[in-house]
């Protein structure tokens, strides 16, 4: 059985504390014995603060210590509400497990507890949009990209805030188990399987308007029209908005253009299609707006290193 090890130190946050164990648990065969694929233990240094919001909830103390995170297949490390200094038992802990091959996830600030242990350095990673330019300023070394749920970089993944740790750990379940137990556990916990788009939409609506209002309405009339060949022009005439500030616009509420918004909107949906549907990959990258089969092969490649077919052979629930 997958072992899952979930990191607990002073101040961490209960929901995030409780998230592994919870899609990890829902996590069930699909061979009619309806048996747990994964086992979840806690783990920490010793008695530890459970906070929300930065209040204090209760105290805890793990029922094991960091020695466990050894012996663990994944080790999932959740926010904590702390700027202090990580302890270098942990850190020395985290990065001998890393040195193992141990699988390492964080969630939301939890990044920064990787970034301590140096596990980020020269990576693409994540973290709660609120706290990435603080991150990025105290680990230099780290590409935080504010507009993502979670990243995969193999051995360590890191997610956005609260809710995308449980898109992180479904995401963990399809690559161990596939699609359909996925798509099993996400039932069980009565939410999607698979949540398009990134951070951008959680961003626009909390920031303050700007005199030319949030870029949400434009987002979702770009996302229903995927499938059309869709300019730069067209959509900043449907914004109302000129191509310049349109993408000044972008850039600031997602972290990147327009067109390469679009671009990854259209490779999750033709992901969508390819784990859901038996449609042929021609009509895939019909309706996903890629115009034909060669052009959805080379962004797949070139975002997600693999061919829609390979894709669908992993993933596909149908």
């Amino acid at each position: 059985m997958h072992l899952v090890s979930v990191l607990a130190m002073d101040h961490v946050v209960g929901f995030e504390l409780a998230t592994a164990g919870q899609v990890f648990g829902s996590a069930r065969s699909m061979d009619g014995r309806d048996a747990p694929l994964y086992s979840v233990r806690v783990c920490g240094p010793g008695r530890v603060q459970v906070s929300a919001a930065g209040d204090a909830l209760f105290t805890m103390t793990p029922p094991y210590g960091l020695g466990e995170l050894l012996e663990a297949d994944t080790i999932v490390v959740p926010a904590h509400d702390s700027s202090g200094p990580v302890p270098p038992d942990v850190v020395a802990a985290l990065r001998r497990a890393n040195e193992q091959g141990r699988r390492i996830a964080s969630i939301c600030t939890g990044a920064g507890i990787l970034a301590e242990a140096g596990l980020l350095d020269g990576r693409d990673a994540t973290t709660h949009w609120r706290h990435a330019a603080a991150l990025s300023a105290r680990f230099p070394r780290v590409r935080f990209d504010a507009a993502a749920l979670y990243i995969d970089g193999g051995d360590v993944l890191t997610s956005a805030g609260v809710a995308a740790g449980v898109d992180l750990c479904l995401h963990m379940i399809r690559m161990d188990h596939g699609a359909a137990v996925a798509a099993q556990a996400a039932r069980r916990l009565v939410m999607s399987p698979h949540r398009s788009g990134g951070q951008a939409q959680f961003i626009a609506s909390d920031r303050a308007v700007t005199d030319e209002g949030s870029l949400a309405e434009i987002m979702q009339w770009m996302t229903a029209n995927l499938d059309r060949p869709l300019t730069l022009a067209e959509i900043g005439r449907r914004a109302g908005l000129s191509i310049r500030t349109l993408n000044r616009h972008f850039h600031d509420q997602t972290g990147s253009a327009p067109m390469q918004w679009l671009l990854a909107k259209r490779v999750q949906r033709a992901q969508e299609l390819l784990e859901g549907t038996t449609l042929s990959i021609e009509e895939i990258a019909r309706r996903s707006g890629f115009g034909g089969a060669a052009a959805l092969r080379q962004h797949f490649r070139l975002q997600l290193a693999t061919t829609p077919t390979s894709y669908r052979r992993q993933f596909s629930s149908s």
